[in-house]
């Protein structure tokens, strides 16, 4: 039952995902973070088979690293975005990644950007997006108080009104999430909502 949602606000991004490491009827984990920090001012949220995601959100990460590092700039985060999308559209033709991609990013030039990207290497540059059985609440939740220009504390007010849809309207809510913005100073973890801590392991 996963969910990530994001949004594009006054001069940043936000994204936000679930925390539960999920197989069959089983939780492995509640607090795995599934928003990859790509580089000083990306986030990648990603959903899907958790070896898929795992391993391709690293690949992107270490390619991204791997150009800056041949060509001393980054890549902006449309041009990361693309990128992302051919490799999704390679692998489509030869071993198919079930991932699903939100993408935020801040350039300088051009400011925050979200991009929304998945499995079957559909790229778009959205404003708010979701993916995931959280999605339907969600989007309905944004597509009703979202507006363009929103400040940090509207956005994250928003989507902690996403979150406690998504618990109390989706059968098997994850109980965890991750709450990261990217913007002119980086991309960081702005909060946890948690209604679930992980035990530790008690001593022998």
């Amino acid at each position: 039952m996963e969910c990530v949602f994001g949004l594009v606000g006054d001069g940043f991004s936000l994204v936000v995902a679930d925390t539960s490491a999920v197989n069959s009827i089983l939780v492995h984990k509640s607090n795995e973070d599934k928003i990859m920090v790509l580089d000083s001012h990306k986030l990648l949220g990603a959903s899907g088979e958790s070896g898929d995601r795992s391993q391709f959100t690293e690949y992107i990460q270490k390619n991204v690293a791997l150009y800056q590092f041949r060509n001393g700039i980054p890549l902006t985060t449309a041009a990361t975005a693309n990128f992302t999308r051919g490799e999704l559209a390679t692998a489509l033709r030869k071993n198919p990644y079930s991932v699903n991609i939100l993408l935020a990013g801040y350039d300088k030039e051009i400011g925050p950007s979200l991009y929304y990207i998945d499995y079957i290497a559909t790229c778009h540059k959205i404003e708010k997006g979701a993916f995931g059985y959280g999605s339907y609440f969600s989007l309905a939740m944004m597509d009703r108080h979202y507006r363009s220009g929103m400040s940090v504390e509207e956005a994250v007010d928003l989507a902690d009104k996403c979150i406690m849809e998504i618990r109390s309207r989706l059968v098997v809510a994850p109980p965890n999430f991750v709450i990261k913005i990217v913007d002119k100073d980086g991309a960081r973890d702005y909060a946890w909502r948690e209604s679930i801590k992980e035990a530790g392991v008690a001593a022998a």
